[in-house]
């Protein structure tokens, strides 16, 4: 048995993405953003206090990218994930960590526009920094997504995997604080991998973190 303890637009959307992918089994557990994730039963699940955290066949995971590892090895090695000495294992592996870079960006941009509720607390100096450096991951994936020598609609040559679910997430996220307007290939993707069902069924309902599509970095709306 598989259950995901989960916060709606958070990093564990992205495991709730790829087990609804995976088509496996599993239960969610649904909490606030809030000090039950600080509760001693959570941290017993996740002792930093973050989700995801996983429970399976009796053990108990934290952190995305060693759950993203873990199932992809166990439930698809060879379609969302890449066994060792595949091709293509070296730039999965690089992609699906990749997302941690865009995430801990959009980490400090949500707490300066969410998380800081009086104007005079926050940083223009950081949101405007943390927003640019969104842009040089849009950048990033750009260069990727637009090598002139392939037609490539996903990160690797090889189709849609766990790669594209993992920085599709990310950048679900990071949209709400830089649009990728000045990235078209990479809008491509976005706009090709977010059409899937499994995206759909891991969106959250009315109870996410954000009140709005866009928080413009400075001057604030």
């Amino acid at each position: 048995m598989i259950t995901l303890h989960h916060c709606p637009q958070t990093r564990s959307m992205r495991t709730l993405w790829l087990l609804n992918e995976l088509g496996v089994p599993f239960q969610l557990r649904t909490y606030p953003f809030d000090r039950t994730l600080r509760s001693p039963a959570f941290l017993n699940l996740s002792p930093a206090g973050r989700v995801p955290a996983l429970e399976i066949d009796g053990a108990r995971m934290f952190e995305t990218g060693a759950i993203t590892e873990y199932l992809c090895e166990r439930f698809s090695p060879d379609g969302l994930g890449t066994r060792p000495g595949s091709p293509n294992r070296m730039q999965w592996l690089v992609w699906v960590h990749f997302s941690e870079t865009l995430s801990q960006h959009t980490a400090a941009l949500t707490q300066q526009h969410v998380a800081l509720r009086e104007d005079h607390m926050r940083s223009p100096i950081v949101m405007k920094l943390e927003a640019a450096r969104l842009g040089k991951c849009y950048a990033a994936l750009e260069a990727r997504l637009a090598t002139p020598d392939e037609n490539r609609e996903y990160l690797l040559s090889s189709g849609f995997s766990a790669a594209d679910i993992s920085v599709g997430q990310a950048v679900y996220m990071s949209r709400h604080f830089a649009t990728l307007d000045d990235f078209p290939a990479t809008a491509d993707w976005y706009a090709r991998i977010t059409a899937r069902d499994s995206f759909a069924a891991s969106l959250p309902n009315d109870d996410g973190i954000y009140d709005r599509d866009f928080y413009a970095p400075w001057p604030l709306e």
